[in-house]
């Protein structure tokens, strides 16, 4: 088994914000492994690195992804605390990775937040409307119809918001699973601040490719 040395410690607590006995015992079960630790920390509730959240993050790094044939191009802002991290091999293909899901999962907000709230309100409306509407639900409760409306209102936040949208190379996570991961990972603030999305020839009436499909298959 590995020795658990003082500076280890230190480092994941840096890292977690997690309690010192915790950071130890986390790394003692994990045998030395910082990676494993913070996940033995994460599933215990013990990693805080939620607390990171509020500090500034105005380092970082703007990304790209062309499209093969450049068909769709995305420029994406993602931010950090320090130079160092942003310049690590871990940030930087986070960046692209999320350049390249935007390509193909075409969110149109980064967080539930950016959503004006006519919109929510407009989507709200629809998904009573449907509820209301189906035959099947007319003898039910006003809390179970509710509740329907609440789980179409997740699925439209899934299909429009980065963050809660399944990451297009692995879906069992979403977007902002990754995020939490590489906070945990760095010991800083990491956030998508922006992007922006272009499609050729959008609005022009054109042949339909899945191109969420298509960049899947180039991942495997």
């Amino acid at each position: 088994m590995a020795a658990v040395t003082a500076e280890m410690v230190q480092r994941l607590r840096e890292k977690t914000q997690a309690g010192m006995m915790a950071c130890k015992k986390a790394l003692t079960e994990a045998d030395g492994d910082e990676e494993k630790a913070v996940d033995i920390l994460r599933k215990a509730g013990e990693a805080k690195f939620e607390k990171s959240q509020s500090r500034v993050a105005a380092e970082g790094a703007v990304g790209s992804y062309i499209h093969m044939g450049g068909k769709i191009g995305v420029i994406v802002e993602v931010n950090c605390e320090t130079d160092f991290v942003a310049r690590g091999e871990d940030f930087q293909r986070f960046v692209k990775d999320i350049a390249m899901h935007i390509c193909a999962s075409e969110p149109l907000y980064v967080n539930k937040e950016d959503i004006p709230a006519e919109v929510v309100e407009k989507e709200r409306e629809i998904a009573r409307s449907q509820a209301t509407a189906d035959p099947k639900n007319a003898s039910k409760p006003a809390n179970i119809i509710d509740k329907m409306i609440d789980g179409r209102m997740e699925k439209f936040f899934t299909e429009v918001v980065l963050l809660e949208q399944p990451f297009v190379k692995d879906q069992t996570v979403t977007v902002g699973d990754l995020i939490k991961n590489l906070t945990s990972k760095t010991g800083e603030k990491v956030s998508v601040r922006r992007f922006t999305r272009y499609k050729m020839g959008e609005g022009l009436e054109k042949r339909s490719e899945d191109f969420a499909k298509e960049i899947a298959s180039m991942t495997k």
